[in-house]
């Protein structure tokens, strides 16, 4: 269970990080709640992209790091292989459109994901699985407004509150996003269960040039309930615009 859940993290963020379209350095004018939640959601999707991250958790009983290699292929295509830690090297994850596959090299196995897993939250990481299929759109599942704008820790910011829609599949009774007001790049975002009690923080850091491009170089996600946890994922090589066939992310391709 515990390889699953790491895997399902490294997903997410790959899919959530790794495919941007190029955002300016500064903008014009001042957007709209509308325009930055929808300039948030898409920020990071594009055509294909490959990379080098480290992957690290931090549990309250277990550390570990893991060093991944991914491609990935608009929103929908995405593979990923551990290089490191040695005990774990080949194993691979694929995940085409919302079904994912595990290769298991110690047993040559290639075990594909139920459905049911797909809605549920992930063990061993603190990523949920929206994290990691990101099919819903802030615009479309939440009504919102901008609460606050200024200088929040000697940074200009804007403030968006989110409360989902009435028929909305979300898992969130609330969601505060909060972007840089420079160039809206996301600065954190705030997670409240049905109760309105905070129930986890995402906070983007490190902003700086990856494959030509001004983005957030790690995201962290710590649980309100679990003080010390944490996970987090980093780059350490970007490129984009990468000549990848559709056939490239094949049940063949996961084994090799």
């Amino acid at each position: 269970m515990k390889s699953t859940a790491i895997w399902a993290a490294a997903l997410a963020v790959i899919l959530v990080l790794a495919l941007a379209p190029a955002p300016g350095a500064s903008q014009e004018y001042e957007l709209t709640g509308r325009e930055i939640l929808d300039r948030v959601d898409d920020l990071y999707r594009g055509d294909s992209a490959k990379g080098i991250m480290t992957m690290r958790i931090v549990t309250e009983h277990w550390t570990r790091a893991l060093t991944l290699e991914f491609w990935a292929k608009g929103k929908d295509m995405t593979l990923i292989r551990i290089l490191a830690p040695e005990k774990e090297k080949g194993t691979a994850t694929l995940r085409r459109e919302n079904e994912i596959w595990n290769f298991l090299p110690k047993v040559n196995r290639v075990i594909k994901l139920p459905s049911s897993m797909m809605s549920a939250s992930w063990m061993g990481s603190h990523f949920t699985n929206d994290d990691l299929v990101k099919e819903s759109r802030m615009t479309q599942d939440y009504d919102f407004s901008i609460t606050f704008q200024g200088e929040r820790e000697g940074l200009e910011v804007v403030e968006i509150t989110c409360i989902p829609k009435p028929d909305a599949a979300v898992v969130w009774g609330k969601v505060v996003v909060e972007v840089r007001r420079e160039d809206y790049l996301p600065t954190r975002s705030l997670y409240f269960d049905e109760d309105m009690d905070l129930a986890r923080t995402m906070e983007f850091s490190d902003i700086r040039d990856l494959g030509g491009r001004n983005l957030p170089a790690q995201m962290t996600i710590t649980p309100q309930d679990k003080p010390g946890e944490k996970t987090s994922m980093t780059y350490e090589s970007l490129d984009f615009g990468l000549d990848l066939d559709d056939a490239f992310f094949s049940l063949r391709t996961l084994r090799d």
